[in-house]
């Protein structure tokens, strides 16, 4: 089974929205833990780094995390924090332009530069198997608030245990990088079997552009019925390919932030690259109404609706809940809710639905939703 070398051409577009995915959520994860009054020390693990660029000069993932961790220079000295980083390339040739590129990117950096001086900024280079280095490495993502970033490279990367090693720790959000196309291609060989165990029949009986999202299906099912670590999916079209993200978390904060980055990127379905569900079809008017098929967005708001009303959902926090378990985001709930209160359905207090991490979580303000009978 080939692996195939990311780096030898360009970045295609695939592989621009995975580095442009991993960056936006660092850009999110970075400032919550340098700014909490009980962390003064954070991880950032990239385990597959790569070279720093592609072969025109375009940033790769180590690049893009010192870039989002300049934009946070004045909350690391102001808060005292401590930003650690691992990157780890195998390839020796690899290793050796990551570690230039890097050093190259502080040194033409005065900020970062001035982090690294003043030591709140500490990149750990490795040239290692990734096999050898994940069990050390866990010890400290155990230890500290960790972003980690995983990279598919040959199946020994995709068994379980990785996923159940990260499922299991409490403050550490994990983006893996997983070629679905590369699954259904070799998911039946002896070789992968006795690696990684997925059901490739099972994962091919929809259209196989839904394949990423039926592989997460399977890889939800490997955490113990007591887990408090949730998966998302976000696919990722590659010409006939299909690629995708899984993200990993336990906290909703974390869930909160990573589905926000995941609506930002495509705001149709916050799910993949492309239209994977057509809606962009189902938006065209029809001749009869009643014929018209529902969105994911129009879907999620109608199931919203019926909960609401049926007493289900009587909160905004039990909307909040239940709006990041359907892979939606807060504005999405709120359109819906005040929607009915527009419409004399519902009642609440105050002026706006209070649908958000900061309320619901933060200040723990609950405002009940009173339907109103006729």
């Amino acid at each position: 089974m080939p692996i195939k070398d990311l780096h030898a051409k360009p970045f295609d577009d695939g592989t621009i929205t995975k580095l442009e995915i991993f960056e936006n959520y660092a850009k999110e994860w970075i400032p919550t833990f340098v700014m909490s009054d009980y962390y003064r020390e954070v991880w950032i693990f990239d385990f597959f780094a790569g070279t720093g660029y592609d072969i025109k000069g375009v940033a790769g993932s180590p690049i893009r995390i010192l870039k989002q961790i300049k934009g946070q220079v004045g909350n690391i000295f102001k808060t005292q924090t401590k930003v650690n980083i691992c990157f780890n390339e195998l390839d020796k040739d690899k290793f050796n332009s990551l570690k230039q590129s890097c050093i190259d990117f502080i040194i033409n950096d005065a900020e970062l530069e001035r982090l690294q001086k003043n030591n709140f900024l500490k990149i750990n280079y490795k040239n290692e198997d990734v096999a050898k280095l994940f069990p050390i490495s866990l010890q400290t993502i155990k230890q500290y608030p960790s972003l980690v970033y995983l990279d598919q490279n040959g199946i020994k990367f995709l068994s379980n245990s990785y996923f159940l090693a990260l499922a299991e720790t409490k403050e550490t959000d994990f983006l893996y990088f997983l070629s679905s196309s590369y699954i259904n291609h070799y998911g039946k060989t002896v070789a992968f079997k006795s690696t990684i165990n997925i059901d490739v029949d099972r994962a091919r009986q929809n259209p196989y552009k839904y394949f990423h999202r039926n592989v997460l299906e399977q890889v939800r099912e490997w955490l113990p019925k007591d887990s408090k670590c949730v998966l998302y999916p976000f696919t990722i079209k590659k010409g006939a390919n299909i690629y995708g993200i899984i993200f990993g978390a336990s906290h909703p904060l974390a869930v909160n932030k990573f589905l926000t980055t995941a609506w930002n990127q495509n705001s149709i379905n916050g799910e993949a690259n492309f239209d994977i569900d057509d809606d962009e079809q189902k938006l065209q008017p029809l001749l009869f109404e009643d014929m018209k098929l529902l969105t994911k967005k129009e879907s999620f708001k109608q199931k919203l609706i019926e909960k609401i009303l049926n007493g289900n959902l009587k909160n905004n926090k039990d909307v909040f809940d239940f709006t990041l378990q359907q892979g939606h985001i807060a504005e999405h709930a709120a359109e819906a809710v005040k929607e009915l209160k527009k419409k004399g359905k519902i009642l609440y207090d105050e002026k706006s639905p209070l649908i958000n991490y900061d309320n619901v979580y933060k200040k723990k303000k609950i405002i009940e939703y009173n339907v109103v009978i006729k």
